[in-house]
């Protein structure tokens, strides 16, 4: 199938070229400006009873704006909040914002200063009346479009000689969607200059150092056109835009590595264009292909968590990684198959030479294989007992919730909210809410009695609120003294023994929080199950054992559960927390889980590229340790090089302001370290040694299915290059030509 597919690519080069290069760049036009359609929605499970909660309560009270924008007022030295000049000007200028912005601020909700929306009184001012808030409510029926008016209007809550801070919760989401897009500029300008020059030295070229950096581009402006139409359909939360750009740009450029990598070793072996451009589709592009499954395969598991965050992520980088894997097999073939031996052009000979079968046995790679292969066990023993080590602090891993503390700690709004919350501990913008649902008043008072009894509140539950329009619907909040330990005073609710045919449903930020963490724990299980069964069956149709998807399996384990030790050691337990700048605090749990999806998925990538050499050396008859040479040694510069290529795109991000991208990039920056060196060029070929013959082991069953399937390695050891002499296998695995 691959061979005729590079046939076909090298026959039509110039329709494939055309037709695929301007469908991803109409995509890329139609995904411009997308950052203006995500929303910071989808965190929370909508299956929960806090989202039950939610829903009844904005059909019947109205969607709640009271937290949307804070507006803190500070007073001048020796000077209060009532201040005559200083309320003429606040009152005035909140009095103009709705009317002047019509479409994006619905009200003042509430103010400190008498005509400027509904009076609060002392509650919206310190005791020492120095500072007081006005409340101010955004137009919008969902997070998408509350957030876009907000940045609209960003801008317009300074009042001219006042000392206003703005806070609230689309401040606090609009700041991480900026610093989300600050971060894509970032390695826009940083990542791909480094890249450019990384792939100039590990090809020696211009022309090939191009290419995967033109797989690159396309696949992110492709992607972005992909999400720009999922915003059309559903909520998309704005995180994605920074996956994409880490995970595609880094993917597709190592794809493109692999194939243009192969491509020039097929020239190098004697063979035409036309042969290069097939051999280069079926090896290469063909683990490609099955590479690319592996990692969706992967990421799918993200879909089977409730979370919309989790689900519009694993859209954007299934579609990302599926284009990644298509460019790669019709963009690069395709002009390879015009450039030819050009590919080489503008460069310096003394990088881009061209080393003999014999000199990869003897290079680094190939003598570190057979160093591991002489000592499996003392290799083996030690790295195991050290990566188990780095798993240890995983014990103290917690999970959160989003909040302010995921900004830099000298950011504006995060300093605005933390000093709001600390100024008025009974305005919290994330209290407890209750939905009682009851056609008797007095079992609706007899639950508030109930309620007012639970820990962890910071005062009594206010009033039951009727519902206009809707009998028999109450809602009523209390702030929490703790909102991130609010799990017991949900649980005590939860359990309280309410009147028969009383409905009663907890609600508010934190139980949504709680429930949406319950939910992950309890799914996550049933995700690394199927990612585990998908992953490893196509290993097994890839490869034809099943002794090696179980070997990949453990090893990716082992790695994913050192990384995630050293991220809880680092971001929970805080060491480094001053040199990074970030604020120790549970993780957000879906970032979690995002984590291990990618971690797992790029692990899963590298053992198919080096498996698949070592199975393509052992087709051609070589021994088992002559295969695990092989594919160590042809494949060690190439992995290391492609990790070091994601180092540098994740790099980019790990100079984040956001926590939660530092946690993914580090997570990346930790696993690709692992995986590319102690795990795919130690621990892997030590383990395949000490397995000998038993590594390619299956029931004659499923070997007799894999074969009818026809997803085995292709065998091209029998071809002869254009005007060469014969080829012939050595006994370590390597081709040779006869002189």
């Amino acid at each position: 199938m691959f061979a005729r597919w590079g046939e076909l690519v090298h026959r039509l080069r110039y329709t494939v070229l055309g037709l695929t290069v301007a469908a991803l760049l109409a995509l890329g036009g139609y995904g411009i400006g997308v950052e203006d359609h995500l929303s910071s929605s989808g965190l929370f499970d909508p299956t929960a009873e806090s989202s039950r909660a939610a829903e009844i309560a904005d059909r019947a009270f109205g969607r709640n704006h009271d937290g949307d924008v804070l507006l803190i007022v500070t007073a001048p030295p020796g000077k209060t909040v009532d201040d005559p000049d200083l309320t003429a000007r606040v009152v005035e200028h909140l009095n103009r914002l709705p009317r002047e912005h019509p479409n994006e601020i619905a009200a003042v909700n509430a103010s400190y200063w008498p005509g400027a929306g509904a009076l609060t009184g002392t509650q919206a001012a310190t005791e020492d009346r120095t500072t007081a808030f006005a409340a101010l409510a955004l137009l919008g029926d969902n997070d998408t479009d509350v957030l876009a008016n907000y940045r609209k209007v960003k801008d317009e809550f300074t009042i001219p000689g006042v000392d206003v801070r703005v806070a609230g919760l689309q401040a606090v989401a609009g700041t991480i969607n900026d610093t989300m897009a600050d971060d894509i500029t970032r390695m826009e300008k940083l990542a791909f200059p480094a890249v450019a020059v990384l792939l100039f030295f590990i090809f020696g070229g211009l022309i090939a150092a191009a290419l995967p950096l033109l797989v690159g581009a396309l696949t992110v402006a492709g992607a972005n056109g992909i999400v720009m139409a999922l915003t059309h359909l559903t909520q998309v939360n704005s995180f994605v835009s920074g996956v994409i750009s880490m995970v595609g740009l880094g993917l597709a450029i190592d794809y493109g590595l692999f194939i243009v990598s192969r491509f020039r070793e097929e020239l190098a072996e004697g063979h035409d264009t036309p042969a290069a451009v097939r051999r280069t589709v079926t090896t290469a592009g063909r683990t490609v292909v099955y590479s690319a499954t592996m990692v969706i395969a992967s990421l799918a598991g993200l879909l089977i968590f409730p979370q919309g965050f989790l689900k519009s992520i694993a859209y954007g980088a299934i579609a990302t990684v599926a284009l990644a894997a298509l460019t790669a097999i019709t963009v690069l073939p395709a002009t390879l198959a015009l450039l030819g031996p050009r590919v080489d052009k503008f460069g310096l000979q003394r990088f881009r030479r061209t080393r003999t079968a014999e000199q990869v046995e003897n290079s680094f790679w190939g003598r570190t294989a057979r160093w591991v292969m002489r000592r499996p066990l003392r290799v083996a023993i030690p790295l195991s007992i050290g990566l188990f080590l780095l798993i240890i602090p995983m014990k103290n891993l917690v999970f959160g919730g989003l909040s302010e503390k995921y900004l830099p700690a000298d950011n504006p709004v995060r300093i605005a909210q933390h000093d709001f919350d600390e100024q008025f501990k009974l305005r919290k913008a994330d209290p407890l809410m209750l939905i009682v649902l009851s056609d008797n008043t007095a079992d609706v008072g007899r639950v508030r009695t109930l309620a007012n009894e639970a820990p962890g509140l910071a005062e009594e539950f206010e009033v039951p609120k009727p519902a206009r329009g809707q009998p028999g619907v109450y809602r009523m909040q209390t702030p929490l003294i703790d909102s991130a330990q609010g799990g017991k005073t949900i649980e005590y609710l939860r359990a309280m023994d309410i009147p028969e045919g009383t409905t009663l449903l907890v609600g508010g930020k934190p139980a949504l929080e709680k429930d949406s963490i319950d939910a992950l724990l309890y799914r996550i299980p049933f995700m690394i199950l199927l990612v585990v069964v998908l992953t490893g069956t196509l290993m097994f149709l890839t490869f034809g054992s099943i002794v090696l998807p179980i070997k990949a399996i453990l090893m990716s384990a082992l790695g994913l559960g050192s990384t995630l030790g050293i991220l809880t050691w680092i971001f929970v337990d805080g060491h480094g927390a001053n040199l990074l700048h970030f604020t120790p605090q549970p993780i957000m749990a879906p970032v979690l889980v995002l984590i291990i999806a990618i971690i797992y998925g790029l692990s899963t990538d590298y053992e198919v590229f080096l498996l698949s050499r070592m199975v393509e050396a052992r087709a051609r008859g070589a021994s088992t340790v002559a295969a695990i040479g092989s594919g160590t040694a042809h494949t060690g510069r190439i992995i290391t090089a492609a990790a070091l290529i994601l180092l540098v795109v994740t790099g980019a991000f790990a100079f984040s302001d956001l926590v939660m991208m530092q946690y993914i990039a580090y997570g990346m920056i930790a696993a690709l370290v692992i995986d590319a060196t102690l795990l795919r060029m130690l621990l892997v070929p030590a383990v395949m040694r000490l397995l000998g013959d038993d590594c390619w082991w299956a029931p004659a069953p499923l070997r007799r299915l894999q074969e009818r399937i026809g997803m085995r390695e292709p065998d091209l050891g029998a071809e002869q290059p254009v005007e060469a002499a014969p080829v012939q296998v050595s006994p370590n695995g390597f081709t040779r030509r006869r002189e």
